[in-house]
């Protein structure tokens, strides 16, 4: 039997940062694969997994912008965390089996406000066994289904701020800013074990990584309907990661040194990162760093790249 083939899609260069409002039930994976074949996108990537059971803002990379995808998974998060007080669950989630069930009659906002700021500032985590975490080549959630708990180390993550959006009954839902790495379903779970009651993730929603917001970016439902002109329009600059970096802007000369990855000697005190634009208002080379007055490349466009950014961008 012979099966018409499907006509091929021809890529194109796409350049810039794409702020996605991942629905529930996906993968961070298959979210990025959607967006980049509506832009018809030679190469894109994401700025670290977002669950499937969360919901919320993941920044999607294309072309250029790819190379500074790191910056934003190193950033700073923001959450709206949903905790089922009274419950403990296999995995700390809604995914998981009942473990345990307590009651929360006399639990006051008192405790709860208490047992927030005991866990605002610098914790140690125990990573939980439901993870992509791994240990001897293999993920723990792997050694999970298996039925084996294996031994993990605590890691230390910063609350920067932790606030009670809503209370109702068994239902506690709070605001968290947190560095990179923290995992809210044990944050969930140790809010609980302060309380005496017990408690499991029952829903997530990331608000914000770094700078940028979830209140700017598009669901992929809206992205669908609109023609490809629209879509272009939504990508942000293929620094915007890098937005709140120092400046440094360099003549034609320097310029096209520094893309050759050849060091400047700039009127600058150290810096750990900066991004770097040529003489054009939106001639962005890449990022480096300064050391005792020498600017550094870190990571550089290519000259191609460096133009596809000048003809796509407004």
């Amino acid at each position: 039997m012979n099966f018409a083939q499907r006509p091929r899609v021809p890529r194109r260069a796409v350049h810039g940062v794409l702020l996605l409002d991942k629905p529930l039930g996906l993968s961070s994976n298959d979210a990025l694969q959607k967006a980049k074949r509506l832009f018809r996108a030679e190469k894109a990537g994401h700025t670290g997994t977002l669950d499937p059971l969360a919901s919320g803002l993941l920044p999607l990379c294309f072309g250029a912008a790819t190379k500074f995808s790191q910056v934003s998974l190193d950033a700073d998060k923001r959450y709206l965390a949903t905790l089922k007080l009274g419950q403990t669950t296999t995995t700390a989630d809604a995914e998981g089996e009942l473990l345990r069930e307590r009651s929360v009659v006399g639990l006051t906002r008192a405790q709860i406000d208490a047992a927030c700021l005991r866990f605002t500032g610098t914790v140690d985590q125990v990573p939980p066994m439901h993870s992509a975490l791994k240990k001897d080549g293999k993920a723990l959630y792997e050694y999970a289904r298996a039925g084996i708990e294996v031994e993990r180390q605590a890691r230390r993550v910063t609350i920067h701020s932790l606030a009670v959006v809503d209370w109702q009954a068994d239902q506690l839902t709070i605001d968290v800013r947190c560095s990179k790495g923290t995992y809210i379903r044990t944050l969930a779970e140790d809010i609980g074990e302060a309380l005496g009651c017990g408690a499991h993730l029952s829903a997530l929603r990331r608000t914000a990584s770094g700078g940028l917001s979830v209140a700017d970016a598009v669901t992929l439902d809206a992205l669908q309907l609109m023609d490809e002109a629209a879509r272009d329009a939504l990508l942000q600059p293929a620094d915007a990661l890098l937005a709140d970096w120092p400046q440094v802007r360099l003549n034609d000369d320097d310029a096209g040194r520094f893309l050759s990855g050849l060091r400047r000697r700039v009127a600058l005190t150290d810096q750990p990162a900066v991004r770097v634009y040529g003489p054009e208002p939106r001639a962005f080379l890449g990022s480096a760093h300064v050391t005792a007055g020498e600017l550094i490349a870190d990571r550089l466009l290519s000259p191609v790249e460096v133009q596809g950014l000048l003809s796509t961008q407004p």
